[in-house]
């Protein structure tokens, strides 16, 4: 635990995890904080993802913030070496502000712990841990008896219902009787309910819990640490991961592929998996595309450096199939 002292520390630099399940809109409340951010300000984000082919970090650095990504798996395994290089390489650039989004499969007691160890406690200033969740999801067994998830709760000094568009009054209802069974620490001003990933910014200030975490022994499985690029000449990368009850397989495509946007839409909404999110190069331009839940939401960016998507589900994903879909709908090479 942190102590008076060390809380005394000055110049740290403020620091918030953003948690949450698969598919809760830890991206997106990042990129709304990112919006409203200071301009004099440079926030950095370290994100963690499932799956091993990055699209989180390609969508945040369209927003200028400074991006590190820690792809396959939880940041924090293997003696957390993923996580200590990519925070090590961000803190370096001095940024204003981190912000830190686990996977959704990941464990955030741990990063907690690793950040009040030794080596940062003088460096970061721990503030809120926000977690975001679908209050539709609160009584589905997948989730609620999910150790992950159930420490996503605990550990939260903030605690955000999203996606609540599409919600019910008696979903509003049920989620804040469930809060106060499952968190009945939590002052109401801590607890949110909120549309699109639209978190208040005022919630990065408040003041993290007291923890008593401390960093576990490395456990057996362990996840490498894949910084994935194309090698020359090289035109397509698959990636493929396995862990906490869930398959993810991963396409990186070159630059000079485009793909037909009414067909990448026509796909992504055919797959009946878990999770889909991608950044393509299209004919009508760079576009982030997301699927969860049956729902799927599109916007544009301005510029993509390549085309790549990740499929996550709980049962072992047809690989090949999914790969000749794709191929099939790449429609145009540009000049390179």
């Amino acid at each position: 635990m942190p102590t008076q002292e060390q809380n005394a520390v000055p110049n740290r630099i403020p620091t918030s995890i953003i948690t949450g399940f698969l598919g809760a809109g830890k991206t997106t409340a990042i990129l709304h904080l990112l919006d409203q951010k200071p301009a004099n300000e440079t926030w950095a984000v370290l994100v963690n993802e499932f799956g091993e082919v990055g699209i989180d970090g390609a969508i945040l650095s369209s927003k200028g913030a400074l991006v590190k990504e820690v792809p396959g798996g939880c940041m924090c395994c293997v003696n957390g070496l993923p996580m200590q290089i990519g925070l090590n390489m961000l803190l370096a650039r001095k940024p204003d502000r981190l912000l830190i989004e686990p996977t959704g499969l990941g464990h955030p007691d741990e990063i907690i712990a690793t950040l009040n160890g030794e080596h940062y406690r003088d460096i970061v200033r721990i503030q809120a841990t926000m977690t975001l969740l679908d209050p539709r999801k609160i009584n589905d067994t997948r989730y609620s008896e999910n150790e992950n998830f159930r420490k996503q709760i605990q550990v939260a000094d903030i605690l955000v219902a999203n996606k609540t568009d599409l919600c019910s009054e008696d979903d509003k209802q049920a989620f804040y009787e469930w809060v106060k069974t499952t968190r009945p620490d939590l002052h109401e001003d801590a607890i949110g309910w909120i549309k699109h990933g639209r978190v208040d910014p005022s919630w990065l200030q408040h003041t993290a819990a007291p923890s008593d975490y401390s960093v576990p022994a490395p456990p057996e499985s362990k996840l490498p640490f894949i910084d994935i690029a194309l090698a020359p000449k090289q035109d397509i990368v698959r990636k493929e991961n396995r862990g906490d009850g869930y398959f993810s397989c991963g396409w990186v495509f070159s630059p000079k592929y485009l793909f037909d946007m009414k067909e990448v839409l026509n796909l992504v909404y055919s797959l009946d998996v878990e999770r889909c999110k991608g950044v393509f190069r299209t004919t009508e331009g760079a576009a982030v595309i997301n699927a969860e839940n049956g729902g799927v939401t599109v916007y544009t960016v301005a510029e993509a450096p390549d085309s790549r998507i990740e499929v996550i589900d709980r049962q072992a994903l047809e690989v090949e199939s999914l790969e000749t879909l794709l191929n099939d709908i790449l429609i145009s090479e540009t000049t390179t």
